[in-house]
């Protein structure tokens, strides 16, 4: 099994986010090695970065929460892809290029 195909196996796992677009962003974001954790504080989940490490931009994008009725989806949909594409391991190795 591929890592990309063990990684949507292990999202099948989890409940699917109620809106369309923000599910489609957490699919990106675990395409893309983040593994999403169900629940928190007023949270639906959070997002991890596999590269929490020093070189990391002081854990700015290592951790977001995912939130379960925002009041624009779209744009929080747009941030869970710019946090996956922010990471610094990611710049310039082509992801999120088209």
């Amino acid at each position: 099994m591929t890592d990309r195909a063990a990684i949507r196996k292990a999202a099948m796992a989890r409940r699917r986010h109620p809106d369309k677009e923000i599910e489609a962003a957490l699919r990106f974001a675990e395409d893309n090695g983040r593994r999403i954790s169900l629940g928190g504080s007023h949270a639906w989940g959070k997002i991890y970065c596999p590269y929490d490490d020093e070189e990391c931009r002081c854990g700015e994008f290592c951790i977001a929460s995912v939130w379960t009725t925002p009041r624009n989806a779209s744009a929080h949909a747009r941030h869970i892809r710019r946090v996956v594409e922010g990471c610094m391991r990611n710049l310039g190795d082509g992801v999120g290029d088209d």
